[in-house]
């Protein structure tokens, strides 16, 4: 008794015509009843009764019948989650993000993940690029999504936007996109910007920009997190930079002056460990190749 014997088995109990079922489950007739007969003395029960016109299935053959729809039913759907996992095409997968990211591209891309692969689970925790790239070496995570990160030998990245940075402003603050001549008036303000332990080439390109407008950024309050930084530009009591993606969702609650002629940029990027590939080739494939 095999698998195929019980699909066998299956197609016959709902046929009840030999021909018809040794036609679709192309196998010859004689090996069909062949099949059959084995599988009853294997089962010491009568599971079809059958004359020169009829076929039909006896009480055990019909109970037979749907224990074995359920088994067969499982053992397909195993089957196809086996092969989707060792493709990459099912399970689970643990992504870390910047603020950045999740303000611009990473729902759309996981939307997309979702309707090409719908069996495969994402877990999305926000995690600055320092924490990133030690939970990628401990493979606490699959994928991060940082912006211009400190990147390893030992993980695989792309980058995947590049946007442009801009002033974050309170209301009343009096330097305005209308007025705004260069980054030299904001040698007086008090700045607003993550610890250079949470991504020191982050932090290190936002405060290059304004040391090349020849001044150091008088930072009076430091968080990791973006929408705290917008908040407290919100409240007066600083200015912050942020890239473009990061200030959608405020309308009307601050003002902000895009920095278009700067070289800096924000590089939002992704990284992997290398034995993702293997692990989920079509995962990074569609991410690699997803259009932004």
């Amino acid at each position: 008794m095999d698998i195929n014997v019980l699909k066998n088995f299956l197609v016959l109990a709902e046929t009840l015509h030999f021909t018809k079922s040794s036609d679709k489950a192309f196998i010859a007739q004689p090996a069909l009843s062949r099949q059959i007969k084995q599988l009853e003395e294997s089962l010491n029960a009568q599971l079809f009764k059958r004359d020169r016109r009829n076929v039909e299935l006896t009480p055990a053959g019909k109970y037979f019948k749907t224990e074995m729809e359920r088994l067969v039913n499982q053992f397909d759907h195993a089957a196809k989650r086996t092969a989707q996992l060792h493709q990459g095409e099912a399970g689970e997968i643990r992504i870390g993000y910047t603020y950045s990211v999740m303000q611009s591209f990473l729902p759309g891309m996981i939307r997309h993940i979702n309707e090409i692969l719908p069996d495969i689970h994402t877990v999305l925790l926000e995690i600055n690029n320092k924490q990133q790239a030690i939970d990628l070496k401990n493979k606490e995570i699959d994928i991060g999504f940082s912006t211009n990160p400190v990147i390893s030998d030992d993980l695989k990245s792309k980058v995947l936007l590049r946007d442009n940075f801009a002033v974050v402003l309170p209301l009343d603050h009096p330097v305005s996109p209308e007025n705004f001549e260069d980054l030299s008036v904001f040698a007086n303000d008090r700045f607003i910007l993550p610890p250079r332990s949470e991504g020191s080439l982050y932090v290190g390109t936002v405060e290059s920009i304004f040391i090349e407008a020849g001044f150091l950024p008088n930072i009076v309050h430091k968080t990791p997190f973006a929408s705290t930084g917008i908040r407290l530009v919100e409240a007066g009591l600083g200015i912050t930079v942020e890239p473009m993606s990061s200030l959608r969702n405020y309308p009307g609650i601050i003002k902000y002056i895009e920095l278009k002629d700067t070289l800096q940029k924000a590089e939002l990027t992704m990284l992997w460990h290398p034995e993702l590939e293997t692990d989920m080739p079509r995962v990074i494939d569609l991410l690699m190749n997803f259009g932004i």
